[in-house]
């Protein structure tokens, strides 16, 4: 049984109107911890290991752990996002930024896969993948994106290069999002808890089945845990043996949408190079606009992405681990 409300005190039930005048969410990184990341990149370098294999211990960073600790507090237990402002890509060059952000992912959590393959760090830019494949993650293309979470505790996005033109992010309180259904539409809120089904979009391991089942929300009254990702929902609905969705599910899902892209709800954001957005699935969705890319391919739109389980949550055993990765 679902209680009907979250208290509007949890600090994960913000309002984006209330936080686009503030900077309360935004961590500008000072000269010194600029430095101490240089410095990690160096180390990682001298100790010859590629991004992929960059551990905690390889790359102490003691003045940037407490503030880090914040972070992870922020994303767990309080309004779920932050935003890192002020990494130097362009002194650091592509592979050096790579370096640092993986530097300060690992004291954050443990890198998790984003694919079947096993991928850590992934790029976030129109690689030429056709938006009509029906195979195709969003995330390859220029097309909008809309409101979802990633299979991990956190999603973090550095971003290299910004668009010619759009490629706005924005991001809403699932928290808020389930207020609102309680206040507004008391009678679907149940519907939360039922089993919903997703497709896999071609991630499935072999012999498993291509669609898997999760309710939209769980954890109350403990852990909130909102998992939407309504694309994957609308394409299992092309398997035979998935139950065809009733007028009230797809009311649920319509409202929902709704409610993501009220701009009195969400919260938009306008990356510029160095910038690092950390979200946490549980309780953010986060989507993108459509965006126009330069001709020039060295200055087109290009975020790289980390998956990440909390340290924390590795130690209860309460993380999302990404996405398994297929065996022959």
């Amino acid at each position: 049984m679902l209680r009907n409300r979250v208290t509007a005190t949890d600090p994960a039930a913000w309002r984006g109107v209330d936080l686009a005048t503030t900077k309360e969410w935004v961590h500008e990184l000072s000269p010194a911890e600029i430095d101490e990341l240089a410095q990690a990149v160096g180390v990682i370098r001298m100790h010859g290991l590629d991004v992929a294999s960059v551990r905690r211990d390889h790359v102490p960073l003691p003045g940037l752990a407490p503030v880090i600790d914040d972070w992870a507090d922020a994303l767990d237990a309080g309004r779920g996002f932050v935003l890192v402002r002020g990494l130097p890509v362009d002194e650091l060059g592509e592979a050096g930024a790579a370096l640092a952000y993986m530097a300060l992912g690992v004291h954050l959590g443990v890198p998790v896969s984003q694919n079947a393959d096993g991928d850590l760090l992934g790029h976030v830019r129109d690689d030429g993948s056709d938006p009509d494949d029906p195979t195709v993650r969003r995330y390859r293309t220029r097309l909008a994106q809309p409101f979802h979470v990633d299979g991990s505790d956190v999603v973090g996005l550095l971003c290299l290069q910004r668009a010619k033109s759009g490629g706005l992010s924005q991001i809403v309180s699932s928290v808020t999002i389930f207020n609102e259904l309680a206040r507004r539409r008391p009678d679907l809120v149940p519907l939360l808890a039922e089993p919903w089904h997703f497709d896999f979009y071609g991630q499935e391991r072999p012999g498993e089945r291509p669609w898997f089942t999760a309710p939209i929300l769980s954890g109350l009254p403990d852990r909130f845990r909102f998992m939407y990702i309504r694309w994957y929902i609308d394409k299992a609905q092309d398997h035979p043996d998935v139950p065809r969705l009733t007028d009230e599910q797809r009311e649920l899902l319509d409202l929902v949408d709704s409610l993501a892209a009220d701009p009195e709800l969400r919260l938009d954001m306008d990356f510029e190079p160095g910038d690092i957005q950390l979200l946490a699935n549980r309780t953010i969705l986060h989507s993108r606009t459509e965006y126009e890319d330069h001709a020039d391919q060295a200055r087109r739109r290009h975020l790289l992405r980390l998956w990440l389980t909390l340290h924390r949550n590795v130690i209860d055993g309460s993380g999302r681990g990404g996405i398994p990765i297929k065996t022959a």
